[in-house]
């Protein structure tokens, strides 16, 4: 009889233990899946938040380098036809060929400007004269 109680009381720890394993199995499961349905949604989310950054970049993007105006359009032709017309004296001064090319004109002509009051005088080093002040 005592054998039978013991085997009794094993039969019902055995049952109790069998019990508490699929119990916490069954909420092991349950978490996982709670989980993976947590991890599907986030993902769908973040993929949502991508489409809508992107979006929002290209909007921004347009809106930041607008059409631009006719006046713009001529300056940027005149420009790009001005270098193209100076290229060749460029061309020519870093062969070694020739003069500095910009201001050169414009040298002369301050040079000619600024020597002309005094050009046609000679004097001795220690004449002083008055020249009139341009006002």
């Amino acid at each position: 009889m005592r054998r039978k109680l013991m085997r009794g009381a094993r039969l019902s720890q055995r049952l109790m233990l069998l019990q508490k394993m699929k119990n916490k199995f069954g909420d092991e499961n349950t978490e996982r899946a709670s989980l993976l349905q947590a991890t599907e949604t986030a993902s769908r989310r973040n993929l949502r938040l991508l489409k809508d950054i992107d979006a929002a970049e290209e909007a921004f993007q347009t809106k930041l380098i607008p059409h631009p105006q006719p006046s713009m359009l001529s300056l940027e032709t005149r420009y790009w036809a001005s270098v193209e017309e100076h290229i060749p004296k460029w061309e020519l001064f870093l062969l070694g060929r020739a003069p500095y090319p910009i201001g050169a004109e414009n040298q002369n002509e301050q040079q000619r400007q600024f020597e002309s009051p005094l050009k046609g005088l000679r004097l001795d080093p220690c004449t002083v004269i008055d020249l009139p002040r341009k006002v």
